[in-house]
């Protein structure tokens, strides 16, 4: 198991370092690390990773420590992981598993995988697919019957590599901007 604590200084993390695979952090190259997202992983450029996806946005340190402290506070529910490049103390690969909790399957849980990004400085070295084996091992971790995700069809075969077979359709219905509501 690892030791955050072994850190030089203890750094706050989204969730307990008992839901990391063991057997994908022995696997990662030299240099590379996973971990819980962390407090400081703004400043680690875990906004830049992402921005290879979609549009991320502006964040300030304040609006990163929001989400992160309001994530915390859920944290039977999101699971974000990364994977540093501990030569450069920068995120290289980053995804998320969020656990919901339902009615169906005598009240099972169900892993959504969310937000698979890889840094293109570090693509190529199968980041990507140990980002997905760490969110299986979170997801059978936590009791999930199942673990889904949504992807593009360019995808649909990095994501068989991974375990994953193609079921039914995904649907999206996005709220025009001026439309959304803070009730």
């Amino acid at each position: 198991m690892l030791n955050l604590q072994s850190e030089s200084f203890y750094e706050d993390v989204l969730f307990e370092e008992k839901y990391l695979s063991n057997e994908v952090q022995s696997s990662l190259h030299d240099g590379y690390r996973l971990y819980p997202l962390r407090a400081n992983d703004y400043e680690r450029g875990y906004l830049d990773v992402l921005s290879v996806l979609t549009e991320v946005g502006a964040h300030t340190v304040e609006s990163w420590n929001t989400q992160f402290q309001f994530m915390k506070k859920h944290n039977d529910t999101y699971f974000t992981i990364t994977i540093n490049d501990e030569r450069t103390d920068r995120i290289a690969a980053t995804g998320t598993i969020l656990i919901e909790h339902k009615f169906v399957h005598k009240n099972g849980l169900v892993g959504h995988i969310e937000d698979i990004a890889v840094d293109s400085t570090h693509q190529g070295k199968k980041l990507g697919i140990k980002i997905i084996e760490a969110l299986k091992y979170i997801g059978q971790a936590n009791g999930c019957y199942k673990v889904i995700l949504d992807c593009a069809v360019k995808n649909i075969p990095f994501y068989e590599k991974c375990g994953f077979t193609p079921k039914e359709s995904q649907m999206a219905w996005y709220i025009p901007p001026q439309e959304k509501s803070n009730l």
